[in-house]
């Protein structure tokens, strides 16, 4: 069994044939997805998702991206939002400098008050990193010294550095379909580096489809692919690559673990 820890079935990419998906998810055995979300704005979208889908959870925040949109959000709106049972983790939220939707200021306010409700709640953060590692890093341990918060790197693209410095602070790192890419060398070798029980994957759907099929619409049944280049580039069988990785994420998402043992024994 695997879990996609990140995508994003909210999206209008979706909105014709969701249902569809969600099957082929589950006949790839696919047994959990996390929704998440991007803008708070939105969240009912993403929330109603997780509420129709027994095996969907969800999480809240906002996207970098749109960051200057969302000014005003508290810690403490965080916190209450989190109070709903699907809602499993926090985010997607971080630095991007690549684009310039948002203000680095703005976003570093926001990413500030997202860690915040991550250490009140012990949820999960989900940090999405690009062409920021050392704002990054510097907010990360700055923030660890006021109190610890479980954390993180969602598909990471980052540097050696970076992910050495997640590990040190006691985060995760997921990995996408980026790991099948052809010219992610790189990406692959610093997969090499990480302990086996701080690895997660995902699909980011609908972006970053894994080969075989790139170019296409992700969607959460080709996280198989992701996991099997995962199984060749760490030198495990698939049945481990899969078997690592779903330990890994139930003992991220804690909340998540615990709505699946209440399934399992309902």
């Amino acid at each position: 069994m695997l879990i996609d820890s990140h995508c994003h079935l909210d999206f209008d990419e979706f909105r014709l044939d969701l249902d569809q998906i969600i099957k082929r998810a589950i006949a790839s055995d696919i047994k959990f997805m996390v929704t998440i979300s991007t803008c708070i704005r939105y969240f009912a979208r993403v929330q109603a998702i997780a509420e129709k889908y027994e095996n969907v959870f969800c999480s809240v925040g906002t996207h970098p991206h749109r960051a200057h949109e969302e000014v005003d959000i508290t810690a403490e709106e965080l916190v209450k939002m989190t109070e709903h049972p699907k809602v499993v983790a926090i985010g997607e939220v971080g630095l991007d400098y690549h684009y310039d939707y948002s203000s680095p200021e703005v976003q570093k306010k926001s990413f500030l008050n997202h860690i915040e409700s991550s250490r009140q709640t012990g949820l999960p953060l989900i940090i999405h990193s690009r062409s920021a590692d050392e704002d990054i890093e510097k907010i990360l341990r700055d923030e660890m010294k006021k109190g610890d918060f479980p954390f993180i790197l969602h598909c990471y693209s980052s540097g050696r550095k970076l992910a050495q410095v997640v590990l040190e602070l006691g985060g995760y790192l997921s990995f996408s379909g980026i790991l099948t890419f052809k010219n992610a060398l790189e990406i692959r070798e610093i997969a090499k580096t990480i302990p086996h029980d701080r690895l997660l994957i995902e699909t980011d759907a609908p972006y970053l489809a894994p080969t075989p099929y790139r170019g296409r619409r992700n969607e959460p049944s080709f996280l198989v692919k992701t996991a099997e280049e995962l199984a060749i580039t760490l030198s495990i069988s698939n049945e481990q690559a899969a078997r690592i990785t779903t330990q890994n994420t139930l003992q991220l998402f804690r909340k998540m673990r615990k709505a699946a043992e209440r399934q399992k024994d309902a």
